[in-house]
């Protein structure tokens, strides 16, 4: 809606994951590197985490479109299945012709599969997003995997993406052997101040094609207050506080208009319900009390 009104050829903040905005903050790229090396050196097992709307998403598809043709993927992102229907899904996104059966039988079919890539001097990577949702005997399942190998390599490279969870999920003594096979792990830590600011800088570039000013320097610190440098948090109240200044015909996006974006923001709704009593005698809470409230460190 307001995109032709501020002269984007795309929205800036869309919460799908996009490569095409991917920020390469430090954080970021230490993660796409961490994964881009350990594929290349068939590394076998890698595991990034981080918070919920941290950007693991975008790092991945970041990911995907880099590998060359001589890399075949496997993307798995609906994880609340059993060990047989996961192998089933990795054939099927890596379009190999089989015969359904028994597990056992699932897993020569894959092995096949992986010895002909190797002659064919090819790679196969499995990435599974949202790892945290696998079921303990589910991950040992994708274990077993990793023993499909020659004398000298792995004859498939394993991703997990997931919230903190899977750490602690993966710290279960009965799940020792697949933490042993880990070679990697990096966890993605949300944005500083300065790289947030970044981050919606580079992304109003990239839709504008200009460097022209949208936000106020104040807009931006309030952004970062909000959103603690999670890139999801930014992308939703930078487009709400857009979608406001359209509505309010304002070129750049000042601390009033700020405000009143977060306020009404469903996080801070859903906040005050939590945290004010529900007392139809009691005042309603001054703008200072609440600032101090929901910007509180």
């Amino acid at each position: 809606m307001y995109q032709r009104y501020y002269g984007f050829h795309e929205p800036p903040f869309n919460i799908t994951p996009n490569s095409r905005f991917f920020f390469a903050s430090t954080k970021h790229t230490e993660a796409l590197n961490t994964m881009v090396y350990a594929i290349s050196e068939r590394k076998g097992f890698v595991v990034i985490t981080g918070e919920i709307g941290s950007g693991k998403t975008t790092v991945c598809r970041t990911l995907v479109n880099q590998l060359d043709s001589r890399t075949q993927i496997a993307l798995i992102t609906n994880t609340l299945m059993s060990g047989r229907d996961l192998i089933t899904c990795i054939l099927e996104d890596l379009e190999v012709e089989f015969t359904t059966g028994s597990k056992a039988k699932l897993l020569g079919q894959l092995n096949d599969y992986l010895i002909q890539q190797l002659k064919d001097n090819n790679n196969v990577v499995l990435i599974i997003d949202e790892a945290q949702n696998l079921t303990p005997s589910c991950l040992e399942e994708v274990r077993l995997l990793s023993n499909l190998e020659t004398e000298n390599e792995k004859l498939i490279q394993i991703i997990f993406l997931g919230q903190p969870e899977l750490k602690k999920k993966l710290a279960l003594t009965r799940l020792e052997q697949l933490r042993q096979r880990i070679a990697v792990y990096y966890h993605l830590s949300p944005l500083t101040i300065e790289e947030t600011k970044e981050y919606i800088l580079y992304r109003l570039k990239v839709a504008s094609g200009s460097d022209r000013q949208f936000f106020t320097e104040e807009a931006l610190n309030m952004i970062f207050q909000f959103s603690k440098g999670v890139p999801r948090l930014v992308n939703q109240i930078c487009d709400s506080a857009l979608l406001s200044g359209y509505v309010s015909e304002a070129n750049v996006i000042e601390e009033k208009i700020m405000r009143e974006v977060i306020e009404e923001s469903p996080m801070m709704q859903i906040s005050r319900e939590l945290k004010v009593p529900k007392n139809k005698d009691s005042a309603p809470l001054s703008e200072d009390l609440t600032t101090k409230i929901y910007f509180k460190e």
